[in-house]
């Protein structure tokens, strides 16, 4: 009898807290749904697809309010211009890395993309720096894209035309591109190591896209005790952070300070030269973990995107040929695509945009926190707060894309036919915290699908009009959903 009155009391501890919590903040946040104690807007929301309840909310609320995640407020931003005002023009203060527990728990406050203040600050720096001197945005990095599209290209060849599913191959060139900066190496497309690599990388992003994921974020105390498929998270994290530690160990055995080869090599330079201070960023823990960022990073989105691409493309067999054409007079069939073309190939380059607008990869961008008290747009949002920035309301947004919701590349041409740029164009978010590897994706999207419709006639194994293209995890990311292609050469 005494266990079940702490049982009641407890519960409703727990329940005054929460309401308290919720109602503390009121007067000063952003308008937002009525939260219920403990469970705040979840039995709100659609956890399958919170784009699409953030878009009903803003109807009610306005471009500006407050959902709460459990007991968890969060300061939601949707539509292109309070989404630029706070990434943009009050770009500092929006600059912090919002509460995400699935990846906090991984990455516990070190690496590139989810940790802050001067670990943050520190460890961007050095990676653009790095990045940089070792060839991004340069020909120096552009021969080594051209050299994995090659590979795509005899890939795809070997399958004879036969139905495959491109998944492996579109995640494989992205990957050796940025193991050439990491590691001064490429894998073979069989290589065991590899495939096991490009699997366990799959097989997280579709376990973080998951309503799941979305529950534990609001209340992580399940992580602990119900973790669920969270451990295969967790074993797929500590076996691809082991290898990276591996190569590390291999890295400082054939380190030459005075010539360094590749980014790892880089940052233990950078260790050494801070060897004596004790507050330094600059650790072997940080190094897994920015290293591991960047495998993802550089990987993931742009394969996602890719593989997004080839089925759209399937879809609308208009779109390809209409690029085939355009590919066919500017280049040929005799030489490899390089990025000097792409100034003369304006429907090619709208069509590498339109796939991204469209597809909406990370729909509501990662977490950004306040790094200050703020007063935005008269509401007062505290330090430390967790903002989400809608990055679909940016990207279909009506007004700049008369048909949001449908795939048209003419969406960046004028009248004319010339490419057209946009504002709106945030797919890879935009501010301080915008992606660190946006020119390598860029690159590696024109280049890869350039060449892929240069040598091949995309062929679906289904009508056109019966291909799907919704999204099967809409968490996250947009996960695409698999499918099988044939590739005719030409």
């Amino acid at each position: 009898m005494d266990l079940v009155v702490i049982l009641l009391l407890s519960l409703l501890c727990l329940l005054l807290l929460s309401l308290w919590k919720q109602s503390s903040g009121k007067g000063k946040l952003p308008p937002g749904p009525p939260p219920l104690p403990v469970f705040g807007n979840l039995l709100q929301l659609d956890v399958k697809n919170l784009t699409k309840s953030f878009n009903s909310l803003s109807k009610v609320y306005g471009p500006v309010f407050t959902v709460y995640f459990g007991m968890k407020p969060t300061v939601v931003l949707h539509g292109y211009e309070a989404v630029k005002e706070a990434l943009t023009d009050l770009g500092e203060e929006f600059a912090g890395r919002g509460s995400f527990p699935v990846f906090d728990k991984l990455s516990k406050g070190h690496g590139l993309i989810f940790s802050n203040g001067k670990i943050w600050k520190e460890t961007r720096r050095f990676s653009l720096m790095t990045l940089r001197n070792f060839g991004m945005g340069k020909r120096s990095i552009e021969d080594r894209v051209q050299e994995e599209a090659r590979c795509i290209v005899e890939e795809f060849r070997k399958t004879n035309a036969s139905p495959c599913d491109p998944t492996f191959i579109l995640g494989s060139a992205p990957c050796n591109v940025i193991c050439s900066v990491i590691f001064q190496k490429r894998f073979d497309y069989s290589d065991e190591m590899f495939l096991d690599i490009m699997e366990r990388f799959n097989e997280n992003v579709g376990i973080i896209s998951s309503p799941w994921t979305q529950l534990c974020n609001a209340f992580p105390v399940l992580l602990d005790y119900f973790p669920g498929r969270y451990n295969q998270v967790l074993k797929n994290y500590d076996f691809l952070k082991s290898y990276i530690l591996e190569k590390t160990k291999e890295h400082q055995e054939f380190l030459d300070v005075n010539n360094p080869r590749d980014l790892i090599d880089c940052f233990l330079i950078k260790m050494k030269q801070e060897k004596h201070n004790q507050q330094t960023e600059f650790t072997l823990e940080n190094l897994a973990v920015t290293v591991f960022d960047l495998f993802v990073a550089g990987t993931e989105t742009t394969s996602t995107t890719l593989r997004y691409a080839l089925l759209l493309l399937l879809k609308h067999p208009e779109v390809a040929a209409k690029a085939q054409e355009e590919i066919e007079r500017v280049i040929g069939r005799h030489r490899s695509p390089s990025m000097q073309d792409r100034s003369h190939m304006p429907y090619m380059d709208a069509l590498v945009h339109e796939v991204q607008r469209y597809t909406d990869i990370i729909p509501n961008n990662l977490p950004h926190a306040v790094t200050r008290d703020i007063k935005f747009r008269n509401y007062v949002i505290p330090k430390g707060m967790t903002v989400i920035t809608s990055l679909t309301s940016v990207l279909h947004d009506d007004k700049e894309f008369p048909k949001p919701n449908m795939f048209d590349p003419h969406h960046f041409l004028d009248e004319s036919g010339n490419f057209k740029k946009s504002d709106h164009f945030m797919a890879f978010s935009t501010g301080k915290r915008s992606c660190a590897g946006e020119s390598l994706a860029r690159m590696e999207l024109f280049l890869f699908l350039t060449n892929i419709l240069q040598n091949f006639t995309l062929k679906s194994l289904v009508e056109p009009k019966n291909i799907d293209t919704t999204p099967i995890a809409n968490g996250f990311a947009s996960v695409p959903p698999p499918y099988q292609i044939c590739m005719i050469p030409v």
